[in-house]
Order: C-alpha cells, then structure tokens, then sequence
C-alpha cells in the first residue's frame, strides 16, 4: 500500500505525527505487524488448564479462539466461521466439548477443524452442500502457537522465527526471573478504554524516562527514581525492552527536588503497609517492565505482578487488557500483600493512573501537526541497552522494530 509520507532523516529520534492519525497506517501495521513475522502474546496458559478450556482474545483486528484439546494440545484460531463470517465463540471463556456457530450451527473441534454442517445433505434430497464440498478445506485460519514460562503466544506467519529466538537471551531471562518454576493463577483481569492510538501506550511502557515525573507516587514514595540504580535492556531488533531499578537503603537524593517539578512531594501514605511487600526474586530489583514486540508487557513492581496486552481498535482507540498474577506457591499472606498491591496499578492505580490520560493528551494535542515530528533525543540517538533510564533508548527501539516491519 503507497502511502503519501516521508521519514524524517530517516532516523528513529525524530517520529513524525501522522503515524497515529492515518488510517492507511493502521491497516499497514495489522497487515504487515498483526498478520506478519511477529508473535503475539494470547493468554496465559492458567487460563486453559484442562482439557475443553477455551479464552477468546485479538490479535490486532482479528478474533482469536485459544483452546486445549483432550489430548491436552494448545491451539490457536481465527474466532470466524468459515461459512458467512460470524464469531466462533461468543463468551470470553470456558469449556466446551466443541464450538458451533450460532447463526448457521457449523460445528468445529477444539482445533478450528470443521466437523459438521447442519443440513450437509440437504432435505428430502433436495438443496444441501454439493458433493465436492469437503469440511477440511472450510476451516478458519490458524495460528502457530508457542509457549514459554506459562505464556501461550501466536502467529500467523511461517516466517515468524521460533520464539525464543524472537524473544532474545536477555529478555527470556528476565521473563524466566518472574514466572519460571511456579504456577502462575489469575487474580483479576480488566479492560481499560485508552482514547489514543496504540502506539502511544506501547511508546510509554518503554518510555524510562517519564515514569518518575509523570507519577508522582513514584518518586514520592521512592519506587522509582532515576537516581536510583537500575538500567535499559534493548533487544538486537530494538523492538523488544526490560527497565528495571532496584531500591538502595541510605541512597536519598535531592536532585529531585533541586529540579522544582510536580513529582517531588511532601504526601504520605495512611496505610503505610501498601509498600510492606516480600523477597520473592533473591535480589534488590523492586520494579521490571519488560516489553515484547509489538503488544506484550509484563510487569513487577514490588510484588505485583501483571500482564498487558495492547489491542488496537481504532486510529484514535486502543483497549488495554490487565491480568493480575499470583502463583498457588504463596502464602496467605503474600497473596494478600499481592492483593494489596494490585491497587498500584491499573486506571486508578497509584501509580498508573496518569498513563490512562497523557496518551489521549498527545493524540488531541499533535491533532493539527501532521507534518511535524516527536523529539526523542534523551540518551543520544541509539537504540542500545543502558547502565541509565535517563534515556529513550528503548522508545527508539520500538520505531527501530516497528519501521523495519512496515517498512514505513
């Protein structure tokens, strides 16, 4: 698809405004990102434990049926009849011996394979499919799935590299240092309606940079402060990313304060005990975002753990859908702290309340700026891991990645 644009200077530290406002641009990304070489995250595996269990979910614009067979074999497909185009499965989730259309009752087995047409053969003889009609060649799409650390991921493509490989050494790392060798169980999950373009959110999540002056319980509370030892990790492809910081006892500092900004305060908790959290990882890190090309995050901060997934809806129309994680492995107390701790995050998170918000701010605000461009100088120009997150290195990093899937 031509598209009337230009790149400025062909770089990633200068990102022109049209790349949210343009529909062409949208139906670029979910033809060459959402229905290309990239995997994307589905659901977690706790959410299909047995045998029947289904979850539906999006990949881009496109319904997704995630189910487990008898056999106990995890599949992904398209959630469209192959008859007239209605949904498969209507519900979010549940068990199922098998799907059946609503509008026409095709029939499909746990794996999106077609098993029955109601009136295959007509009545009385007459009407019905005719004899060169096979159910095997009626089947929704199908997607390759693949799995790591009790995540289920997808993809339509077959030059989609395996997923570790996708993922990189460094991030399988980090995502082993948070879900590995326990049983991940699902606390709560919700959609949050974003008013921006879903590139605006994923830009955020790997935005370092903002996070201790946007949130002002960040830094007032000394969760996350710059000045605080941490670092960027930037996979090879630039798409994929982990900032993480970690508390230091006795390492207070004025340079907030020096600044004069909003995001160093005097407030204080009435209930103290929210940041009274447990050693779970066997280090100093208190908070990891990790991002995964081009929709996936999960995140730690203290002891609460979550996934996100992005779903582009519109130019202008994001939804962002949180799972909040615990692990059969916890005490009651811990799984109280973690229950605690989900009111970090989330729309009315403490912490993550205003990232609900600057995406909308951003989309009214370069509403008349088509031609002109964001600035992402802080750090340099590079999209190359860092011993600092007074960067936005891994933001270039995304437009690195996302420019070389669309080739925009």
């Amino acid at each position: 698809m031509p598209l009337d644009t230009a790149w400025p200077e062909g770089t990633v530290h200068q990102v022109p405004y049209w790349v949210f406002q343009r529909a062409e641009v949208l139906a670029r990304e979910q033809e060459t990102i959402f229905r290309g070489a990239c995997w994307h995250y589905l659901c977690l595996e706790a959410e299909v434990p047995n045998a029947g269990d289904y979850r539906t979910t999006q990949l881009g614009e496109l319904p997704v049926v995630v189910a487990r067979d008898a056999e106990g074999v995890v599949h992904a497909f398209e959630n469209r009849c192959a008859h007239r185009g209605a949904l498969i499965a209507l519900e979010d989730g549940g068990n199922t011996k098998d799907f059946t259309c609503v509008y026409h009752a095709w029939r499909y087995d746990m794996a999106g394979n077609l098993k029955g047409v109601a009136f295959r053969n007509g009545i009385a003889g007459k009407g019905g499919m005719p004899k060169d009609f096979k159910l095997e060649d009626n089947c929704p799409r199908k997607l390759r799935v693949a799995m790591f650390c009790g995540l289920v991921f997808g993809t339509l493509s077959d030059a989609t590299p395996e997923l570790e490989t996708y993922l990189g050494p460094e991030i399988t790392t980090r995502i082993r240092r948070v879900l590995n060798g326990r049983t991940p169980e699902v606390l709560g999950r919700f959609t949050q309606a974003l008013p921006n373009n879903w590139k605006l959110y994923t830009e955020n999540v790997r935005d370092s940079y903002h996070a201790s002056l946007l949130h002002l319980f960040f830094t007032t509370f000394e969760v996350n402060r710059l000045t605080q030892k941490g670092g960027l990790i930037v996979s090879e492809s630039g798409g994929n990313h982990v900032s993480w910081s970690a508390i230091e006892e006795g390492a207070a500092s004025t340079e907030y304060a020096q600044q004069q900004i909003r995001s160093d305060s005097d407030y204080r908790l009435a209930d103290p005990s929210l940041l009274h959290g447990f050693q779970e990882f066997g280090d100093s890190c208190t908070l990891q975002i990790l991002s995964v090309f081009p929709t996936f995050v999960l995140q730690q901060i203290q002891n609460c753990i979550a996934v996100r997934q992005v779903v582009p809806r519109a130019v202008d129309r994001t939804d962002l859908h949180w799972t909040y994680l615990g692990f059969a492995e916890d005490t009651p107390e811990q799984r109280i702290m973690r229950l605690k701790q989900c009111n970090l995050v989330g729309a009315a998170g403490f912490v993550s309340m205003e990232d609900g918000c600057v995406g909308g701010f951003v989309q009214r605000g370069s509403a008349g700026a088509a031609d002109q461009q964001a600035v992402l100088r802080m750090g340099g120009h590079d999209a190359l891991s860092s011993d600092t997150r007074a960067t936005e290195a891994s933001v270039r990093g995304f437009w690195k990645a996302w420019r070389a899937a669309t080739g925009l």
